[in-house]
Order: structure tokens, then C-alpha cells, then sequence
């Protein structure tokens, strides 16, 4: 199953659990999605589908992506688990694929009080088997056709959802604001430091603001000595991970997924921010990066 070389590792745990093998194919180093132009060279007789993760809630180019499964007879599955709202060439994400898996996390766009996902489809038959897989295998109370699991979403996490769903869209038009003024604030400030790229067809969700530097973690340390928490997405890329060490990746062998790896890192972003909060992370952001 082709997956994108840089992601967060569920995505590549996620194809292991189902039991076929993930191949990793390099990311746009724009966008930092998987890119299309190097989808094909990667697909075998034995590929069965193409996972697109709209990485930080930056939608994934999907139209080649369907084009290139189209004609290799292959499956697209969205990894929408960071990008609840994302539009896609007027099109939500979500209803791109045959079936896309959404995330609700507590630190998610719509996140609910503790674990929960779901996932959707047009596809009736898909959307059975995925109802009978979550409740052990059953369709019918102790009837089990297959083996499944117990991964229902509980009544509670659905009722926080409910009510946090009508707020969605406020919620990420504010992020797209601070999203804004982060890109307006810090653009062409310095050759080094890498902001957020956006197809004009492209309407993020802003689930992260994730920026580049060569000397990121000097720039991580300063920033969180003004008190100014940063995350890493993500520190060890996936085909590095000791999960995968049995596949004996060549070293090298993903290069600007090992990049992204040293040189990323992810701004605070939310509703939750005020403009005068923002206003201070772009004047710190400008000082550090002139001090390293």
C-alpha cells in the first residue's frame, strides 16, 4: 500500500495492522504532502491502494492521486485526521477518496474529550464491512462473521462532537486569521526560515503552522525560554522508527522526509489565540532567528 515517507507513523501503522506492507513514496517539498509525480514508480502488481494524508490540514493533491489509481485499478484512502474543514478545489475533504479516516483527538480541529474517529465512504459495502469490523465482527448480537474489534465511539465523545461540530467552521476561519498573520508577519523576514506553501486550490485547515529552519532546535530552545511552546511533526521519520527497522531501509533512502524530520517545527495555532498573542510570537520568532 503506497503511503507518504513523511507523516506521523499511525498513518504507516494503520496498513501494518491490516496486514499489507507500507511503501513510502517522498513528499512535495512545498507542501510537504505525498507527491503525485513519484506515486506511480512506486506501484507493483501487489498494490492495493494509495493513503493521502492532508498532512498539518493541508489537503493532499488529489485529483492525479485518483487518476493514477484509476488506472491501476487501486483504492484511495484519505488520512484526514488533521484536517477537519479542508477544502480541496471547492470540494471537502473527506469526500475525495473511497473512504477517508478521521481523527477526533482532543487536540484536533474536532476533537472530542477523549479518544474517538470515524470514518466515511459513498460505498455501502464498504461502509457495512466497516460498521461489522468495529463491533467484533458482528452484524447480528453474538453472531461474528469475521474477527473484528470493539472500536465503537462511545454515546459521550459523540455528544461533545455534536455540539463542537456547529462551531468547526468558526473555529477555522479563526485559525486561517492567525494562519494569515503569521504568513504576513514573518514573510520574507529570512532566507531561512521556511513558511507554510499553499496551492491557490488549497483551503487549509490550519491544524498546525508548521515552519522550517536549518537550526531548529536552537530556535525551538530560544522561543520556549520566552515562554513560547513549540511541537516537532515529526522528529524520526517513519521508515527510521524502530517499528520498521525489519524492513532495512537503506540510510538515505528518503531524503526529504529525514529533512523535514531535523528542520520542522510547529508554531502555536488556534482559536484560542489572541492577536496580541500572535503579535508576540512573530516579534520573538523575528528576534531568536536573528540571535541564532
Amino acid at each position: 500500500m503506497i503511503v507518504p515517507s513523511h507523516t506521523f507513523i499511525a498513518t504507516w501503522l494503520g496498513v501494518s495492522f491490516a496486514g499489507a506492507t507500507p511503501i513510502p513514496v517522498e513528499p512535495d517539498e512545498r507542501t510537504y504532502n505525498i507527491d503525485p509525480a513519484h506515486i506511480e514508480a512506486a506501484i507493483t502488481p501487489r498494490t492495493k491502494a494509495i493513503i493521502a494524508v492532508h498532512l498539518y490540514g493541508q489537503p493532499a493533491d488529489m485529483d492525479p492521486i485518483r487518476e493514477i489509481a484509476a488506472r491501476h485499478g487501486l483504492k484511495v484512502i484519505e488520512d484526514a485526521a488533521q484536517a477537519h474543514g479542508a477544502i480541496y478545489k471547492g470540494r471537502k475533504v473527506g469526500s475525495l477518496g473511497d473512504a477517508a479516516a478521521f481523527s477526533f483527538y482532543p487536540g484536533k480541529n474536532l476533537g472530542a474529550y477523549g479518544d474517538a474517529g470515524a470514518v466515511t465512504t459513498n460505498d455501502s459495502q464498504l461502509a457495512e464491512r466497516i460498521a461489522t469490523l468495529r463491533n467484533y465482527g458482528s452484524k447480528v448480537k453474538y453472531q461474528h462473521q469475521e474477527i473484528g474489534l470493539n472500536s465503537r465511539m462511545d454515546e459521550l465523545q459523540a455528544s461533545f462532537l455534536r455540539v463542537k461540530l456547529s462551531h468547526l467552521d468558526e473555529w477555522n476561519q479563526r485559525r486561517a486569521k492567525v494562519a494569515g498573520e503569521y504568513l504576513s508577519g514573518l514573510g520574507a523576514f529570512s532566507p531561512q526560515l521556511t513558511l507554510p506553501y499553499v496551492p491557490e486550490w488549497a483551503s487549509p485547515a490550519w491544524h498546525l503552522f508548521v515552519i522550517r529552519h536549518p537550526q531548529r532546535d536552537q530556535l525551538q530552545k530560544k522561543l520556549q525560554e520566552v515562554g513560547i511552546s513549540t511541537l516537532i511533526h515529526y522528529p524520526i521519520a517513519s521508515h527510521l522508527s524502530g517499528a520498521y527497522e525489519g524492513m532495512k531501509f537503506p540510510s538515505a533512502v528518503f531524503p526529504i522526509a529525514e529533512e523535514l524530520s531535523k528542520t520542522v517545527l510547529s508554531l502555536p495555532i488556534g482559536p484560542h489565540l489572541s492577536d496580541a498573542q500572535v503579535e508576540e510570537i512573530i516579534l520573538s520568532i523575528k528576534k531568536s532567528v536573528l540571535e541564532i
